[in-house]
């Protein structure tokens, strides 16, 4: 491109078309070049309600909790928080391609399939599109974490069962780092879910950070072999 602009500079005109093309190259090559001075690196959350901080102050979910962790550690991560109240699978998997593109991660959290549960979804359509977002991701370069959910026993043992077991599934075949089950530390504690039972109260945020950190750590400072579903698992 450089080359031919060069020709036509030396006879004093430049063909509209090329001139645009041109101008359109220079101004991809600057945004580059400024995301390479800053050195930040990007972690998309693409979750639901409650990576969207659901019935409290957005300030105070965990996302948030997490954007100021890394500011005090220093670490230059922008975080991402893609993430929608009362989204399914299917609809994070329809967005992905877009955001992927926009923002260009290094990671990938994948905060998704509560509401597939809920709405009594086949487990087999939310692990289909589990594992199509782990593979979009890497076709992109990005890294993928995955955090699991679980249904009540209100579901039917059944059912409760077949869709618990889709995360690991999906882990195993994908070889990607899961949290088996994002709420587990604050599901059954007092005071830490809001009056739905669903969603966690403000108090229970600190204790979500604190459930992922070590693994998201891990994976953001390279120190691990992201291939392997055994970091997170216990």
């Amino acid at each position: 491109m450089t080359a031919v602009l060069f020709r036509y500079l030396t006879t004093g005109f430049i063909p509209r078309g090329l001139l645009l093309i041109a101008l359109v190259y220079a101004g991809v090559a600057k945004a580059d070049a400024q995301g390479a001075a800053d050195g930040s690196k990007t972690l998309l959350i693409l979750g639901d309600s409650i990576s969207a901080a659901y019935g409290i102050d957005e300030r105070e979910g965990w996302v948030q909790l997490l954007r100021d962790r890394l500011e005090e550690k220093d670490l230059a991560v922008k975080v991402v928080n893609a993430s929608v109240s009362g989204e399914t699978s299917a609809g994070g998997l329809a967005r992905l391609p877009r955001l992927l593109s926009e923002h260009g991660p290094k990671w990938l959290v994948v905060e998704l399939g509560g509401n597939d549960g809920l709405r009594g979804y086949p487990p087999r359509a939310l692990q289909q599109n589990l594992v199509r977002m782990v593979q979009l991701a890497r076709e992109q370069g990005a890294e993928v974490l995955l955090l699991g959910m679980q249904m009540p026993p209100n579901y039917g043992k059944a059912y409760t069962q077949a869709f618990a077991a889709v995360y690991p599934q999906v882990a195993a075949a994908e070889q990607v780092p899961l949290v088996p089950f994002f709420l587990e530390t604050v599901a059954l504690v007092e005071g830490a879910m809001q009056n739905d039972g669903i969603h966690p109260t403000a108090k229970a945020q600190p204790a979500l950070l604190e459930h992922v950190w070590p693994c998201l750590e891990s994976i953001m400072k390279g120190n691990v072999d992201t291939r392997s579903n055994s970091l997170c698992t216990s």
